[in-house]
């Protein structure tokens, strides 16, 4: 497709510097393929989408006691804190998480994985980075490192800085 409207572009305005569009418009294809592929593997495993998956996942990736606060998740997760509630309740009412007021300050929102959420995480993870292995299996491990790092100083370039490591 791509491929199709440069050669389109040429024929009828050869001026036009289309390079960017052969990355951007493939990136562009890319992502909404990916982005189907990954929306049907949650759906296989009972979850409504990406969003269940990310914040069960990030609850996971906290390790014991799988606990975050909900301003934690909100600012790991990058969504407003109506969306997070909204997330939050429906996660609850499937049995996925519990919600409880910290000890310590009651006007503190801890987030809890239940023993049912984790089961569920982990073994959609499996099947999730299976399947992110799967999309990539045209590329070797050095054209998925060079990619990997080219698609990094892009999101960098453009805002997305990533978190601080520890």
């Amino acid at each position: 497709m791509v491929d199709r409207v440069q050669e389109q572009w040429a024929t009828e305005r050869p001026e036009l510097d289309t390079t960017a569009f052969a990355v951007i418009g493939r990136m562009s294809r890319l992502a909404r393929i990916v982005e189907r592929r990954l929306i049907e593997n949650f759906e296989a495993h009972g979850l409504d989408g990406d969003w269940m998956f990310d914040v069960l996942m990030t609850l996971r990736r906290a390790g014991e006691p799988y606990e975050l606060t909900a301003g934690e998740l909100v600012r790991q997760t990058m969504v407003t804190t109506g969306a997070m509630t909204n997330r939050i309740d429906r996660l609850e009412a499937r049995g996925y998480v519990l919600r409880q007021a910290s000890t310590s300050d009651r006007r503190v929102v801890l987030v809890r994985l239940t023993s049912a959420g984790r089961a569920i995480v982990d073994e959609t993870a499996i099947a999730h980075y299976r399947l992110e292995r799967e999309l990539l299996r045209s590329l070797s491990p050095r054209q998925q490192a060079a990619l990997a790092s080219s698609l990094r100083t892009l999101l960098v370039d453009l805002g997305d800085v990533p978190p601080e490591t520890g």
